[in-house]
């Protein structure tokens, strides 16, 4: 991986500054941030020791230093961000959802396609070193035929009705917000670990906190609607899901289950699945990231993160010695290292692409479909733009 990447970071709330750290840390250098007025952007660049605070997103495009724009924006805004960074020439790490349309997550996808530019998307839940345990397991032939997939997403950061964010106005945030945030990360990291497609899908939304402040605090920064304890606070109708159930079926018929929540007290970050199959099962709890507990019908055992042991993805990816904990930070910091060793030609096995974001997009689409119909409802696996599982 090259060390000579030069990066501007648009967007600087908390998962831009987890974006400039791990570029950071794979070698890149972060050149200049982007924030929300140019005032921003200077005090931002001088917080993260940056050389630059852009005036605007044209000034990004222009910098001919920037060769990787990372795109951590609102959602409604990731599109037209891509598509104008690959236009210039730029490679784009871009926040999922990569759009907020399908038409838009192929547009941009077929762009990077045609120019020979990496876009990359921070489904970054598919770098725990367990994790591609799991999946060289699977491909090993270890679980045997699926019998059900089942697991869940949940949160707690949205249970307090003063609690908002960008995220809840469906202009801003899409259409779907509980599913599209979190439960997007689920799938995309249940089909890549099982090697499964979900093609069919019943959903039902639920909010169950209907009116909240209007306003735009950062996500997960425990801060109201008001920029000060002072401000009065103004109220308005929720337009988004706080939990979603869904039930889904694969192209082989296996049946998956899956619970979305952003309301559930206690539940801070549990992305938790298990594959049940017919020689053996796998759990995985992203809480627990250390341990994977393997099922069998004799006799079940619990498995620890080491790099002396397992698969051999498995300990590319354990860069500190058992027992010494790696978690999100390090996920991440792994995804941007293989997003820029793409950059260089040596695209590494499981980095998620455009066409992750794009079958992403699709998947949010046909949910929001089933749940308007109550109804199982297709969920197009167009296959001349999907990555292989």
């Amino acid at each position: 991986m090259s060390s000579q990447h030069c990066a501007a970071v648009v967007g600087v709330g908390m998962i831009g500054a987890v974006h400039a750290a791990a570029i950071r840390s794979s070698g890149g250098t972060v050149r200049g941030v982007l924030a929300s007025s140019a005032q921003r952007s200077v005090q931002v660049a001088e917080e993260w020791d940056a050389p630059i605070g852009y005036p605007d997103f044209e000034a990004v495009l222009g910098d001919d230093r920037i060769d990787v724009v990372h795109i951590c924006t609102p959602n409604a805004l990731h599109a037209h961000q891509t598509e104008a960074a690959l236009r210039a020439g730029k490679h784009v790490v871009c926040e999922k959802p990569m759009a907020t349309s399908v038409a838009d997550a192929e547009r941009v996808t077929r762009l990077a396609q045609a120019k020979g530019l990496v876009l990359a998307v921070p489904f970054a839940y598919r770098y725990h070193p367990l994790v591609h345990e799991i999946r060289a397991r699977r491909l090993a032939g270890e679980f045997g035929g699926w019998q059900v997939l089942h697991g869940s997403y949940l949160q707690d950061w949205m249970l307090d009705q003063a609690a908002t964010s960008w995220r809840v106005d469906p202009v801003a945030g899409g259409a779907s917000r509980a599913f599209a945030d979190i439960g997007s990360h689920w799938c995309d990291l249940v089909e890549w670990v099982a090697g499964v497609r979900f093609t069919e899908v019943v959903a039902r939304f639920g909010t169950t906190i209907g009116m909240r402040p209007r306003g735009t605090a950062a996500s997960f920064s425990g801060v109201g609607a008001g920029e000060s304890p002072d401000e009065p606070t103004v109220l308005a109708p929720v337009e988004t899901e706080d939990v979603a159930a869904l039930l889904l079926r694969t192209a082989e018929g296996v049946l998956a289950t899956l619970t979305v929540s952003q309301v559930s007290a206690g539940r801070k970050n549990r992305l938790w699945f298990e594959l049940d199959g017919s020689r053996a099962s796998a759990v995985f709890d992203q809480e627990r990231p250390e341990e994977v507990w393997l099922g069998g019908v004799e006799e079940s055992r619990v498995i620890v993160r080491d790099p002396d042991h397992g698969s051999g993805a498995q300990r590319r990816l354990s860069r500190l010695p058992a027992g010494h904990g790696l978690g999100y930070v390090d996920c991440f910091r792994a995804f941007v290292a293989d997003a820029y060793a793409a950059i260089d030609a040596a695209p590494p096995d499981g980095l998620p692409t455009g066409v992750d974001g794009l079958r992403s997009a699709r998947l949010v689409d046909a949910v929001l479909r089933s749940h308007a119909v109550s109804a199982w409802t297709r969920i197009d696996t167009a296959s001349h733009l999907e990555s292989t599982t």
